[in-house]
């Protein structure tokens, strides 16, 4: 269990934190695996109703940290971490909830579109860089964004990688509320889930989502692509460039 991933149970919710201030909460192969661990312990326990996810002051996630797209780019790494969470993700039966506050760049922005509710502070900004790096996006965004928002705001944001304020994600529907207090605001609201019958909870949910197996399927597909994408050079190129910068 990575460190800088820390969990918690109160009145039947799994709080999952990132905690990895000093890089932004980048998050690492580790950290990915301590995740992934976290969401299916949650799912396998019976007292747990919901399930949020909450960063630090400032900062949700910065996306994934550098140097392991390095590695993977040079073969010195696997991507098994990263994608046993994503699989955690798409298989969750119980609700997702997520407080934005501040940064949320590349999985930040994408876990996001496997939650239920998203909470997020004014002062956050939602960004997803893939194609800037000479990759392509990732987490089934593919295929969740335009369900949600349209081609044309999907584009903007997976292809274009603009950067949206807290507003415009409310209106595109990657959060559902901007509140001066997104952890408290996330973890009032799964509080309330926790409370309500769970097998009913549960189907609901069930009916309203994509089936996992339809995600899980894109989420591969993305990966290969994503791999391929690692090993160019104009992914190298992208990531010398910003290794010089830091």
């Amino acid at each position: 269990m990575s460190q800088h991933i820390r969990t918690s149970i109160e009145h039947g919710v799994l709080t999952i934190r990132i905690d990895r201030p000093d890089k932004k909460n980048a998050l690492d192969r580790a950290m990915y695996a301590a995740l992934a661990d976290a969401l299916r312990a949650g799912e396998g326990d019976a007292s747990v109703g919901a399930i949020v996810f909450l960063g630090v002051p400032g900062a949700f996630s910065s996306g994934n940290d550098i140097a392991d797209f390095a590695a993977f780019a040079k073969g010195d790494a696997s991507m098994a971490e990263l994608e046993a969470f994503l699989h955690a993700l798409a298989e969750a039966g119980k609700p997702l909830l997520a407080g934005v506050d501040g940064l949320a760049i590349g999985i930040g922005t994408t876990l996001l579109l496997h939650c239920d509710l998203a909470f997020a502070t004014p002062r956050s900004v939602f960004r997803t860089p893939f194609v800037d790096l000479g990759l392509v996006p990732e987490a089934a965004s593919s295929l969740l964004a335009p369900r949600l928002m349209g081609h044309k705001r999907t584009f903007q944001l997976l292809v274009m990688g603009e950067p949206l304020d807290a507003v415009t994600a409310r209106e595109f529907g990657i959060v559902s509320h901007v509140v001066e207090d997104a952890e408290a605001g996330a973890t009032e609201a799964a509080r309330r889930l926790a409370a309500k019958p769970r097998e009913a909870v549960r189907l609901s949910r069930q009916l309203l989502r994509a089936e996992p197996a339809e995600v899980v399927s894109r989420i591969e597909l993305e990966a290969r692509h994503f791999l391929e994408r690692l090993h160019s050079g104009e992914a190298q190129a992208a990531f010398a460039a910003f290794m010089r910068k830091g």
